[in-house]
């Protein structure tokens, strides 16, 4: 999808007069250790990122080249987290919505608008609307995917060095083949989300 369609999301609230317009997605959702990351993100209206797209269709040297400019170009953003306690704590779904809304929160621009990534939201103080593949087809959602990544990416890179063993620099925590066989053989470290391995240390 080129950059011009990626604002269709965002020119439908501009030609209502609305100006905050603020993407949300996350990162980590589906890992088995480490916290999920949100980030929030308003641009200015239609500017072109060059290679903006959803952050698991670009690779991770690409991700780390918008970074900077995401952050430098936006007019505000904010990264935000809940840990993997709070997600064994609430579940998954509702530490993700934790993190959003703490992600919204943090903006120095109060949203008019949330678009947030998926089809189920929360009331985050602001209205939303959900968009299946949002990080695909809309700007705002595209970079705070990017931003959510590339910070839980680097959280992650450092828990690889606390937690020697898992491999956690290679897979970021997602349930591969090789973290499964560093839990069968050390166990779970401190950071993994005990709720997700239930089934796999076969506890009811």
């Amino acid at each position: 999808m080129s950059e011009v369609n990626m604002w269709e999301f965002e020119n439908k609230y501009f030609e209502q007069g609305i100006e905050w317009v603020c993407g949300v997605d996350e990162a980590g959702r589906g890992c088995l250790a480490g916290p999920v990351c949100a980030a929030a993100v308003i641009l200015p209206a239609n500017i072109v990122i060059p290679g903006l797209n959803d952050s698991k269709k670009i690779s991770d040297k690409k991700r780390r080249e918008l970074y900077p400019v995401i952050k430098e170009q936006a007019l505000a953003y904010s990264i935000a987290f809940a840990s993997h306690r709070e997600i064994d704590s609430v579940n998954i779904l509702q530490a993700t919505f934790l993190a959003m809304e703490r992600a919204i929160n943090g903006l120095k621009i109060k949203p008019e608008i949330a678009l947030i990534d998926g089809n189920r939201a929360k009331d985050f103080g602001v209205p939303v609307e959900t968009i299946i593949g949002g990080d695909g087809c809309s700007a705002s959602i595209a970079a705070a995917s990017v931003l959510a990544k590339v910070t839980r990416d680097d959280v992650m890179l450092e828990m690889a060095k606390t937690y020697p063993g898992y491999a956690f620099e290679i897979h970021k925590g997602y349930g591969t083949k090789a973290h499964y066989a560093a839990l069968t053989q050390m166990g779970p470290c401190e950071i993994h989300r005990m709720t997700f391995l239930k089934k796999f240390y076969g506890e009811k």
